[in-house]
């Protein structure tokens, strides 16, 4: 773990927080670099319903990924970013507005390639999951 990189100088108020997280109303419950395991919670707003009045499918993928990839980050080091480049999600039950717990999770970091997994929870009830790819780079 390396605090001079991206990630813990967000953590630490020294960088401003990403807008898309803004943008989600992504809270950091908890993070365990130890393990690369990631908590968070997300605002489900009203502008993110379709018409069915269910959180649309891109604002969860969303969430999903802006919790993924934020537990990989907690393991980079300074000068290093890791962007998405394979995303998969399953939509298991519907989403309403309000609020939704998600967990990130590092299945395995290799070399440059490096493998996470998410899950999206509404009042304890899965209605998202999702694994990811993501390769290390230097920036």
């Amino acid at each position: 773990m390396d605090r001079k990189a991206f990630f813990w100088l967000i953590r630490e108020g020294k960088l401003p927080e990403p807008r898309a997280a803004q943008t989600l109303g992504m809270k950091i419950l908890s993070v365990d670099p130890d393990s690369g395991e990631l908590e968070a919670e997300f605002e489900g707003k009203d502008e993110f319903t379709n018409p069915a009045g269910n959180i649309q499918g891109g604002f969860l993928s969303a969430m999903l990924d802006d919790t993924m990839g934020p537990a990989l980050s907690s393991l980079l080091s300074e000068g290093e970013f890791a962007p998405t480049v394979n995303l998969n999600v399953q939509f298991l039950a519907p989403a309403k507005p309000g609020k939704l717990h998600a967990i990130g999770r590092v299945v395995k970091r290799g070399g440059g390639v490096c493998y996470l997994s998410g899950e999206l929870s509404q009042d304890g009830r899965t209605v998202a999951t999702a694994t990811a790819t993501a390769v290390v780079r230097k920036l």
